[in-house]
């Protein structure tokens, strides 16, 4: 028999090291609580750099009164982690000395001040000399940095102009150019501090990926806020420019999970994935049965369900996108069937984590996915939960559910740097069916979905076979293969084109 999931209490024990070491790795994570769900919450860190000992009292705003919050005392050089709410206002009262008894204030008064919780995120509260508030947060920070950049460079200026009253031309491009090298600076500190997070937050989520699937017990994600469409209740788990998870209840119906289902039964197959040579191959990493739902539009007027049911996909993902989505050159519905042979199978039907489309934050391709919508028909007695571990969301599925998730940031076009990235936890008892619409970017009848996958096979196969600077390309007039060795191939997502010297 399979061991059953470790008790919640040795569960913690064995992540501590982890969580600790995500702690000391960044500053961006200090509170973890029930009440950061909230989209009000915020985590707040008090620091005492006042030289006195203090407390902190949460003023009620119902009434006034005073609830202390520090338990003990907040030491000088101590610090205080707590959870509270946009607009809530604390005080902070100096304490009289252990060995004088009285306060260092004027006439041995006690001294207080007070502060509200921002909207902005990490913020950190400075208790300074005379017990004084000093409120930052990162945009705090951020300007900060900005003005101590811009007075360096002014001083620069400064004494330049004194030195040379009739350079003025040259001195404002040497402050441009001490503005832009302290700019770059600063972005490419940012960008180190954001690579090194992602990559403790990535160990994190790999290290406790099968703890959560096995914890029965653990909840969904608590929305950040709920929407209605077209009278269905939407929940927003993650509302990113480019990384968007929601959940929308009751988004099918029986009838139309019954239809997709009788069309699929002749089809199903081991499911695959992509080889990378434009073909697919079966793998370890996803266990399932799975066939294609060809859509028939030409029946959507008559009522067709799958048709109606590929419509409202399309209806979801224009609301959420700018695109202007059309069905034409998409890929067909998937039913994706996962079957739970019991807790002691050692091999369920699962799908290890993985990104539908590009999760590397590179510039969108043409023809290529960037949003899928996961149709709910059957759930499991136990297991079969998605998961987006980088994001820490945690969706229990719903009958006749929907959960979408794009991974496109439609202003930028810069597709999601993992947040979407998600996994089928094991179908242990039980069954679970779903359907799944990938939806594409810059496909039409003309340049249907699955032409974009053979070019860049073909353009791989020719860079890999023949080598750089013989090109292989394929006369769409004369239908067969040339080669050209004075030119060289570039590659991009929709084929192979001729470039040569002079024109690049």
């Amino acid at each position: 028999m399979k061991p059953p999931p470790p008790p919640k209490a040795l569960l913690s024990a064995m992540l501590l090291p982890f969580v600790l070491l995500l702690l000391l790795g960044t500053t961006s994570v200090v509170v973890v609580s029930a009440a950061s769900s909230s989209p009000s919450a915020r985590s707040i860190n008090i620091m005492n750099e006042s030289g006195r000992r203090v407390e902190v009292h949460w003023i009620n705003p119902d009434d006034g009164s005073f609830v202390l919050q520090s338990t003990p005392d907040i030491l000088n050089g101590a610090s205080l982690n707590l959870n509270s709410y946009v607009g809530h206002n604390f005080e902070v009262r100096e304490l009289p000395g252990k060995k004088t008894g009285v306060c260092a204030g004027e006439d041995q008064t006690c001294r207080v001040d007070r502060f509200t919780v921002k909207s902005t995120h990490d913020q950190v509260i400075i208790i300074a000399d005379g017990i004084s508030i000093e409120h930052t947060d990162s945009k705090t920070i951020a300007n900060r940095s900005a003005k101590s950049l811009l007075d360096n460079c002014k001083v620069m200026a400064k004494s330049q102009l004194e030195a040379d009253p009739q350079s003025a031309l040259s001195i404002l491009e040497s402050m441009g150019t001490c503005v832009e090298k302290g700019v770059a600076l600063e972005i490419e500190r940012a960008n180190e501090e954001i690579a090194f997070q992602a990559e403790v937050r990535r160990g994190m989520a790999n290290l406790i990926e099968n703890y959560t699937c096995a914890d029965m017990t653990l909840n969904a994600t608590e929305p950040k806020r709920t929407e209605y469409w077209q009278k269905r209740k939407v929940e927003v788990m993650i509302d990113r420019p480019s990384a968007k998870i929601h959940v929308i209840e009751d988004f099918l119906t029986p009838e139309e999970c019954k239809a997709v289902e009788e069309q699929a039964a002749p089809l199903l197959h081991d499911a695959t994935v992509a080889d990378g040579m434009g073909g697919s191959k079966l793998t370890e990493s996803r266990k399932a049965k799975q066939a294609g739902i060809k859509v028939h539009w030409d029946k959507e007027a008559e009522g067709d369900l799958i048709a109606s049911l590929s419509r409202r996909v399309y209806d979801y993902v224009n609301h959420v996108l700018p695109f202007g989505i059309k069905e034409n050159g998409q890929e067909d519905l998937m039913s994706i069937q996962y079957f739970g042979r019991g807790l002691d199978d050692e091999k369920p039907d699962r799908y290890m984590p993985h990104c539908d489309g590009d999760c590397n934050g590179l510039n969108f391709r043409t023809g290529q996915r960037m949003a899928t919508i996961v149709m709910y028909c059957d759930i499991p007695e136990v297991g079969g939960q998605t998961r987006f571990r980088n994001s820490n969301v945690h969706v229990i599925p719903k009958k006749y559910a929907a959960t979408f998730f794009s991974y496109i940031d439609p202003v930028t076009m810069k597709m999601d740097s993992g947040f979407t990235e998600h996994s089928g936890c094991p179908v242990l008892v039980g069954e679970k069916k779903i359907v799944t619409q990938w939806v594409r970017l810059g496909v039409d009848d003309e340049n249907p979905w699955n032409s974009f996958n053979t070019r860049e096979w073909w353009a791989s196969f020719a860079f890999s076979f023949f080598g750089p600077p013989i090109c292989l390309a394929r006369s769409l007039r004369t239908a067969h293969f040339t080669f050209s060795a004075p030119k060289s191939c570039v590659f991009s997502s929709v084929g192979i084109k001729y470039t040569d010297a002079e024109n690049q």
